[in-house]
């Protein structure tokens, strides 16, 4: 059989969902790094204001702050699947309230947004992978299955 059409091993899907995670997860916590330590809770919130967000001050520090420490879970692999639950959400709400008015094309439309709730569905199906701390926990990591 072909090495590209062969069934993939459960090593391979391992390391499939190691590199998705932290890819994503780095994403994910320099957005949220941007937000907090550049932009600060006042700026972002001034920011979601001006873009018509409800709550601005409550939501903008909330969401830089999901988007910082759930980049941080994913990276790690720390309840993996919750911090992949919650920025699948911010991505539904950036989408629905930010970039589905602007198209799909990227600087200001969906397409990345999309792709990083995406990203982020297929981690909370998937979950972090045995080389995650979650794996660890449950006495599966590195082939402790």
């Amino acid at each position: 059989m072909l090495p590209l059409v062969r069934s993939t091993t459960d090593r391979q899907k391992d390391m499939a969902l190691a590199l998705l995670r932290v890819v994503v997860g780095v994403i994910f916590c320099v957005h949220g790094t941007q937000k907090i330590f550049v932009f600060g809770f006042a700026g972002v919130a001034d920011a979601f204001g001006k873009m018509g967000i409800f709550m601005p001050g409550v939501t903008g520090p909330f969401i830089a702050c999901l988007e910082f420490a759930g980049g941080i879970a994913l990276v790690m692999g720390l309840l993996t699947r919750l911090a992949a639950l919650g920025l699948a959400c911010d991505m539904i709400g950036a989408i629905a309230l930010i970039h589905a008015k602007n198209g799909f094309f990227n600087p200001m439309g969906y397409e990345f947004p999309l792709t990083l709730l995406a990203a982020s569905l297929a981690i909370v199906i998937g979950g972090g992978g045995s080389s995650s701390i979650d794996a660890s926990i449950a006495g599966k990591g590195n082939g402790g299955k």
